[in-house]
């Protein structure tokens, strides 16, 4: 799934993990992320995988503080829980997928209104 300024806020805002993937075309390691998030996807399907292309969108890049890519936002019931830049490869994916996996929203929820 592409994401653009007018899908991104309520992609992410939703229940469940979502996971995007900022990149650009001519970023190297843009394009050696790209198949393993691509095989990440096929292997959660109960999850959303979006890519945000940077340079398309510039101003939701800007907006989102987005300084270097390839960077991965993991959010997690509306609820943003991971973001680094860097490409990870498969075993790091897997292990940030898990950590979400094993949040506890209610506690996440009540260390951000502290």
């Amino acid at each position: 799934m592409n994401l653009t300024k007018e899908s991104f806020q309520q992609t992410v805002t939703g229940d469940g993990i979502v996971l995007v993937d900022w990149w650009a075309e001519w970023c190297a390691p843009c394009r050696s992320f790209a198949p393993v998030f691509e095989r990440a996807s096929e292997q959660h399907p109960d999850m959303v995988f979006a890519k945000v292309d940077t340079e398309a969108e510039e101003r939701l890049s800007a907006i989102a503080g987005i300084s270097s890519i390839p960077t991965l936002m993991v959010f997690r019931d509306g609820v943003m829980v991971y973001s680094e830049p860097g490409a990870l490869p498969a075993a790091s994916l897997e292990k940030v997928i898990t950590a979400v996996e094993e949040l506890d929203m209610d506690e996440v929820r009540a260390k951000l209104g502290a």
